[in-house]
């Protein structure tokens, strides 16, 4: 049966995050795999043997987006793996003609984690929509952050059996709130959650209720 949750996340509708003990911070580390001949940078952090959440970034961002946002910390501190790329001609990896089409499943491999959760923001949408439509046995849960591609996309998942939680910002003018509802048609499970009085970027406008949304989400993949 499709289940899709339409939430608008008023301030203050969720408890406070679990976080670690008040002092405690999640080492990040820094390190970098080679793909195909070309190093691509990432920021890792969390239980080696904890559920992998993959993080890409958009155009105007990078790996060090999701440290500085306190996403990693987050994270890690639930008991997750939390891996973060810099994607090809961002951040500390060099740009290279790559494959779109089947670059983050040869990514994964690299990275030797199985079946993570990919939380993918905007420009990140030409790379995640191609790798849950041909390769959804390697993905566990998608997270889509107002994801480029969604009038391309969606109409092609056909009722993906990944889990999805679809995040917009209430006042996107880039990318309109209502291709939230469009892309969740797309998937027999989904949950949208509309971040009051953020724009595009919705994440970075409101880190609190994306992180308790997030958290939330992945605890239901654990269940």
């Amino acid at each position: 049966m499709k289940a899709i949750r339409w939430l608008y996340a008023p301030v203050g509708l969720y408890a406070a995050l679990s976080m670690a003990a008040p002092g405690v911070v999640a080492e990040v580390a820094e390190s970098s795999v080679q793909y195909q001949g070309h190093p691509i940078h990432m920021l890792t952090a969390g239980p080696e043997k904890g559920r992998a959440v993959l993080l890409l970034h958009g155009g105007r961002f990078d790996a060090s987006t999701w440290k500085k946002l306190g996403t990693l910390q987050v994270l890690a501190d639930s008991g997750y793996r939390a891996l973060a790329v810099d994607l090809p001609g961002a951040g500390k990896s060099p740009g290279w003609m790559m494959d779109p089409k089947n670059f983050l499943a040869g990514l994964i491999g690299v990275l030797d984690i199985e079946r993570p959760v990919v939380i993918s923001p905007s420009r990140s949408g030409n790379l995640s929509f191609p790798l849950i439509l041909d390769f959804p046995e390697k993905v566990s849960g998608y997270v889509a952050i107002a994801p480029v591609g969604v009038e391309k996309y969606a109409r092609q998942l056909k009722q993906s059996p990944i889990p999805a939680l679809i995040v917009w910002g209430e006042k996107d003018q880039q990318f309109p709130p209502a291709l939230a509802k469009t892309l969740a048609a797309g998937f027999k499970t989904a949950e949208v959650v509309i971040l009051p009085g953020a724009k595009h970027p919705a994440y970075l406008d409101r880190p609190k209720l994306f992180h308790e949304a997030l958290l939330k989400f992945l605890a239901g993949l654990d269940d």
